[in-house]
């Protein structure tokens, strides 16, 4: 079984991992204090899946206008850094690698996150998603839209939460830049309709996303930066993929060969292995750094993506809640464990670290 193209070692950036199975980010909502700060029971999940190539954290908060859903931790105080470096000396004392993923909902936020104040997002225009508040999913608003002076101390959020992630002593950083969040918003014609440096043509559009990248990579280097990604994710009336939105994402990657990333984390879409392989060619074509393949894959989808030679490593989200010993279970073909969802954000242990290593019989 040692020869599966998941369990071989691969680099991606200066990141040296022992195999190319990587945890995909997973908001757990386990953050139960008013500090938004990581506790013992984070430092105990993620230790317990340091036999993962590399863990990505859940998206954690660069600010306190980033939050957009309950009990996500965040990365912006002492008191929240110093939670997450409990987190990563259990995982590294356990063997693993972990990177911090940087998140900012901007328009999927609600004022029942932000003391009562409007989200800002590149435009006033609601994006029409949900936002998950103490009261329950409540439909988002139409947002403020952000001055060039907030774009600029937003990027310096971002640029505080890398150095951050740095004393907590991650081993690098991924930019949550997939679904609805605030740096797909200003991808996104539909919601940036800005006519300033930071919008109106493609390339104005992917300024927002580079300029955080700059202000990152000059906190890690850009071999420890990866950027997670979904250009095809479609979700209500303004989070489509069209042909013009494609076309934008076919362009950025190609313009993020300039920053020598540890890594793209890209988003498939559900279908047949040679679905899969056309979208992720599709991808490679563009961009010729590591790609990450993510979104519903198998052990036997993504050893096979793998020998194709299309991707560089395959992230798991959901396997890795109740296997946590998920790369064990792929070497030894054990069967998986299944998960419960109603204990995905809800809950403390139950759920969440309770879930067993494989034992036979």
């Amino acid at each position: 079984m040692t020869t599966q193209p998941l369990l071989r070692p691969v680099r991606l950036g200066a990141l040296e991992l022992p195999n190319s199975v990587v945890m995909a980010p997973m908001t757990r909502a386990r953050a139960h204090n008013a500090e938004l700060a990581p506790t013992d029971l984070h430092a105990t999940y993620y230790a317990q899946r340091a036999t993962a190539g590399l863990i990505v954290t859940e998206g954690t908060w660069v600010s306190p206008d980033a939050i957009g859903f309950i009990d996500v931790p965040g990365i912006y105080t002492d008191t929240q850094t110093a939670g997450w470096a409990k987190v990563t000396e259990a995982v590294h004392a356990a063997g693993g690698r972990i990177v911090s993923q940087l998140g900012h909902v901007g328009a999927v936020s609600h004022p029942d996150h932000l003391d009562g104040r409007l989200p800002a997002g590149p435009s006033a225009v609601n994006p029409g998603e949900k936002s998950f508040t103490p009261a329950g999913p409540k439909d988002t608003l139409t947002p403020r839209a952000f001055t060039a002076a907030e774009i600029a101390d937003t990027i310096a959020d971002y640029r505080h939460a890398a150095e951050n992630a740095r004393r907590a002593g991650f081993d690098g950083v991924e930019l949550h830049a997939q679904v609805s969040h605030l740096i797909p918003q200003f991808l996104n014609p539909r919601l940036n309709r800005r006519t300033d440096a930071y919008g109106g043509t493609g390339e104005k559009r992917a300024r927002f996303l580079l300029d955080i990248l700059d202000a990152v990579g000059d906190v890690w280097g850009g071999d420890r930066v990866g950027v997670k990604m979904s250009p095809g994710w479609t979700n209500g009336t303004t989070f489509t993929a069209d042909e013009e939105t494609l076309a934008d994402h076919d362009q950025l990657l190609k313009k993020l060969n300039e920053n020598d990333l540890a890594y793209l984390h890209l988003m498939g879409a559900p279908g047949t292995i040679e679905e899969r392989v056309a979208l992720f060619s599709r991808y490679r074509a563009h961009y010729q750094g590591n790609i990450v393949a993510n979104l519903g894959f198998t052990r036997a989808l993504g050893n096979e993506i793998l020998g194709r030679g299309v991707v560089d490593a395959v992230s798991f989200g959901a396997p890795f809640i109740a296997n946590p010993d998920l790369v064990e279970r792929f070497a030894q073909d054990h069967p998986l464990a299944d998960d419960d969802p109603d204990t995905h954000y809800a809950g403390h242990t139950e759920g969440y670290t309770d879930y067993p290593a494989y034992t036979a019989g």
